[in-house]
């Protein structure tokens, strides 16, 4: 890891996926903080890549696989003080549900004017940027 954080936790992974013109988003049984909406997301393992762990934890939570198309960014989470990567990842199979019922409450496909009502604080401005684009074509 190039970047050094106040936290030796492992990074989160996150993963952006769009379908439909709607954008994947879970909620946590137990919220971080104010976090209870957020992306399908999960520690970095020992010696795995960030997209790689984007991709697992998408497949462990809702049991879509997934591809990573792009790494949009990362940075240290103001909320939650971890280091976060966000990866954009398009579909390959799979119906999105709740597979991981200790971790997840439910899953929402969420349209471009919805996002604030999930995500009130905003969302990381790479993530905005590239679902501007996306979930407006």
């Amino acid at each position: 890891m190039t970047q050094q954080t106040t936290d030796e936790r492992p990074g989160i992974a996150a993963a952006i996926v769009v379908h439909e013109g709607r954008v994947l988003m879970v909620r946590r049984r137990v919220s971080e903080g104010q976090l209870s909406w957020q992306f399908p997301a999960g520690e970095v393992e020992p010696g795995e890549e960030r997209e790689a762990a984007a991709v697992r934890e998408t497949q462990e939570e809702t049991g879509l696989t997934v591809e990573a198309v792009k790494l949009l960014g990362e940075r240290v989470h103001p909320k939650t003080g971890r280091l976060m990567s966000y990866t954009a990842c398009q579909i390959l199979g799979g119906t999105a549900h709740v597979a991981d019922t200790e971790e997840l409450a439910e899953l929402a496909w969420v349209a471009h004017g919805d996002i604030p009502e999930y995500v009130p604080y905003g969302l990381f401005e790479p993530v905005q940027d590239y679902l501007d684009g996306a979930l407006s074509a």
